[in-house]
């Protein structure tokens, strides 16, 4: 079972993550202080570790793990990693849909930094687009809302989804309309001893757009030493709210 509150099961009980591979490379400021490269450096997961060299190492035998999984299960793919890096083969990304396609009773959540990848791989994957599939990219500020929802717009998914986590600074969906395709938002600070303060104006903003649109929005978290915690966020602000499942 996953500590991440968003991945939540039809049941309402929290999900798994899935991790057929691990290890990534930092691209935007929401990459600075990563919880994956974190706890992949604590524990040195991985046969290709080394401190100073965090690449991306495969995990063939944990490609299957859904299919061997009955009960209607939503889970977060590649939560430490991105499914679509560079340094990711385009046959595991394949193998990887087979198995979400063969698997119709569970929901797969997919969050990325590299869209426009996404959308060359996906563009040549048969059993693409899938119904059971979530596909999602990082905001943490409007720079990246330019550069990232675009190109998701272009991709066939039953779900579109933006993570505005961790929120470093103002999002307005409304500059080209992108909440008319969005169908959930996930907002929250950043946490640890390192994290940047995130504005209560800037969540406050994403929430009233939301409202505005019609648009499930899901506020997981106040930037601040531990995660998971309300903090300065005030009751009126504190919605937890899931799209629908298929």
């Amino acid at each position: 079972m996953t500590k991440i509150a968003w991945v939540k099961n039809p049941d309402g009980t929290l999900g798994l993550t899935w991790n057929p591979w691990t290890g990534c490379t930092k691209v935007s400021e929401g990459c600075k202080h990563c919880y994956a490269e974190a706890l992949t450096l604590r524990y040195k997961w991985g046969p290709a570790f080394t401190a100073r060299d965090h690449k991306v190492v495969l995990h063939p035998e944990r490609l299957t793990i859904p299919l061997r999984v009955r009960k209607p299960t939503t889970f977060f793919v590649c939560s430490m990693s991105d499914l679509f890096h560079e340094e990711v083969p385009m046959d595991y990304i394949h193998v990887l849909c087979q198995v979400m396609d063969a698997t119709p009773q569970h929901t797969y959540q997919i969050l990325t930094k590299r869209p426009e990848r996404a959308r060359a791989i996906l563009e040549q994957v048969r059993v693409w687009p899938l119904p059971n599939v979530w596909l999602g990219v990082s905001v943490e500020k409007q720079k990246w809302a330019a550069r990232r929802i675009s190109p998701l717009r272009a991709i066939p998914v039953n779900n579109r989804f933006v993570s505005c986590e961790p929120l470093l600074g103002p999002v307005d969906f409304r500059l080209y309309q992108d909440l008319e395709v969005i169908d959930w938002v996930i907002v929250g600070g950043e946490s640890g001893p390192k994290h940047r303060p995130m504005k209560m104006a800037w969540l406050e903003d994403i929430v009233g757009q939301c409202r505005e649109a019609g648009v499930p929005v899901f506020v997981k978290q106040d930037s601040g030493l531990y995660p998971g915690r309300q903090g300065r966020i005030p009751r009126e602000l504190w919605i937890q709210e899931m799209p629908g499942f298929e």
